[in-house]
């Protein structure tokens, strides 16, 4: 006889008891406001921040294949532009730290990210890699990237160095591409469960490209291989360059001007 698999059906809605049917946003005029400023370099360009309010009167509900109730705090996403402050290099945007509608929700996290404004200046089959960027979380809870990597007290201030990385692919369609090398991982995760300014600084080091060419040839040992700015050379299995190489590289070259 054939193999029976089992299909578990789960059924996810919001129950919004006590909120009617209406979940929707309408922050109060008088709620206190979140600033998030980012001093943005000319080659580079911010992504649209996703903002996450959360509510613990309206509550995300599942159900398992046994009937067995689950219960989340209930999540709102809405999107985002951070707007230039005049022709300033400043980009802005005011949150409310109280999402009000009849769930009472409240800010959670903000997600928001920079990447090359134009990629092609490095070629005209150049694509944006991966972006570089930051998670602010407002509350107890993890941000949809997990938990926070650091805490801090007060305001948040982050000035960050990244390096371009340019890497091109031969294995599958041919790609070209354009990221930003900074420490850590892509997006690095704050709790800021008191900060009313959240101030980013990315600082950009486009004198100090690293690049990239993966294998051709799919085979053992076979691995990318990285050339860095002082014309050093490393294949060593490494998924993405060694920041704090990049790091060495720039600090012994700006020693000898």
């Amino acid at each position: 006889m054939p193999h029976r698999i089992p299909v578990v059906f789960f059924v996810l809605f919001f129950s919004l008891s006590g909120c009617g049917q209406d979940y929707s946003l309408s922050p109060p005029v008088d709620s206190e406001e979140i600033t998030v400023t980012v001093k943005l370099p000319k080659k580079l360009k911010a992504e649209t921040m996703w903002v996450m309010y959360r509510s613990t009167k309206c509550k995300r509900v599942s159900y398992g294949a046994s009937g067995q109730r689950h219960e989340r705090d209930g999540h709102h996403s809405v999107y985002k532009e951070l707007q230039r402050q005049g022709q300033s290099d400043l980009y802005q945007i005011k949150l409310p730290k109280d999402g009000g509608g009849a769930c009472k929700w409240h800010l959670a996290n903000v997600t928001f990210g920079i990447n090359y404004a134009a990629p092609t200046r490095f070629g005209k089959d150049v694509t944006s890699g991966a972006e570089a960027g930051v998670v602010v979380i407002f509350d107890h809870n993890n941000s949809p990237r997990g938990g926070a990597d650091t805490e801090v007290d007060g305001d948040l201030t982050i000035k960050k160095d990244y390096y371009p990385w340019i890497d091109e692919e031969f294995l599958g369609p041919y790609k070209k591409t354009i990221s930003l090398v900074g420490e850590g991982s892509i997006y690095r995760s704050y709790e800021a469960l008191t900060a009313q300014q959240v101030y980013f600084e990315p600082v950009l080091h486009s004198d100090f490209i690293v690049y990239s060419a993966g294998p051709k040839v799919k085979k053992k040992g076979n691995y990318t291989v990285f050339t860095y700015p002082d014309g050093s050379v490393v294949a060593d299995g490494r998924g993405g360059p060694d920041f704090q190489k990049l790091q060495s590289i720039r600090l012994a070259a700006e020693s000898k001007k």
